[in-house]
């Protein structure tokens, strides 16, 4: 099982279909467990899914309509039913903080986990608590107001055992090494760059509700995946403007102007039965990876650059 990968819980839109749930995205990364817009019915998609409430570490809310966040509630209690031993930051626009306590707060539970609630007033970097990454939110253009999330983990160095070898390294002081950058050793000094080579860190992006804006762009730039709504199709797009939505091309282009690596496309309308036009739509402006997403998938995250 990849460390990295997105766990895809449901991709309808406002209304579900026999074969699309609510919105639900799990991102596995390393060690953390972020859930993005848990709809209803997320709780019994983790379970199809294999994924357990002491999975999640943090939740991310975009907005308050319902295909976005009624299944905060379910999950909230999951997570206080199976004693989840960690906090849970708990990331929302902070105007609908009525919304959240209604939530967490819908009906009569015995309260034993640790949700650290954490409103967004505005843009910019997150508190992230013992993270490896950062966590950034950008005000999106929707009816309600919404946020995009993004993950960037810092670039970093890896050491080349072929290196140490040839230098006759090994063991603790490869250690002390990494830690302090430089050692001596055997009569000369030793830097930490002639034994690595650069990490270049990983970056995610979760762009839902939204019409375009420089949000969408700013969340998307140069991501190693990026997760967007394309709830219409092109031939929809008055409609799509409307309601405060994209269209699949819209999404195409979004990635093409960005640099993204990989394109996860979701959030479809259940007037469409069939979602060969998105894919088309998108490919039409995007010639990287595209994935329209299906219930219960799991997209890894592609290896670093």
């Amino acid at each position: 099982m990849s460390q990295r990968e997105l766990v895809i819980l449901g991709t309808a839109s406002q209304v579900p279909t026999k074969q699309r749930n609510h919105n639900g995205y799990l991102l596995r990364w390393d060690g953390e467990g972020l859930l993005f817009d848990p709809g209803e019915g997320t709780q019994r998609q983790m379970i199809y899914a294999g994924v357990s409430a002491t999975d999640i570490t943090r939740i991310g809310i975009t907005h308050f309509h319902g295909d976005h966040s009624l299944g905060l509630a379910g999950v909230a209690q999951r997570i206080s039913l199976d004693r989840v031993p960690h906090a849970v930051d708990v990331y929302y626009p902070a105007s609908g903080e009525q919304y959240y306590q209604r939530l967490c707060n819908s009906t009569a539970y015995r309260h034993a986990a640790d949700l650290r609630p954490r409103p967004i007033d505005a843009g910019g970097e997150m508190p992230a608590p013992d993270a490896a990454f950062t966590l950034r939110a950008a005000r999106l253009s929707h009816p309600v107001e919404a946020f995009g999330y993004r993950l960037d983990e810092p670039d970093g160095r890896r050491i080349v055992p072929e290196r140490l070898r040839a230098l006759g390294l090994s063991g603790p002081v490869v250690g002390e090494l990494q830690r302090t950058g430089r050692i001596e050793f055997d009569g000369r000094t030793v830097d930490l760059d002639e034994v690595s080579e650069p990490r270049f860190g990983q970056s995610f992006a979760f762009v839902m509700d939204t019409r375009l804006c420089d949000g969408v762009y700013e969340l998307a730039e140069g991501v190693d995946m990026l997760v967007i709504e394309a709830t219409f199709t092109d031939a929809d797009s008055l409609l799509a403007e409307e309601y405060g939505h994209l269209t699949a091309g819209q999404a195409g282009k979004v990635a093409a102007s960005a640099g993204v690596r990989t394109l996860v496309l979701t959030h479809f309308s259940q007037r469409y039965r069939t979602l060969e036009e998105h894919l088309e739509q998108a490919r039409a402006q995007f010639d990287g990876e595209i994935v329209v997403a299906e219930d219960l998938a799991r997209i890894p995250v592609p290896p670093r650059r």
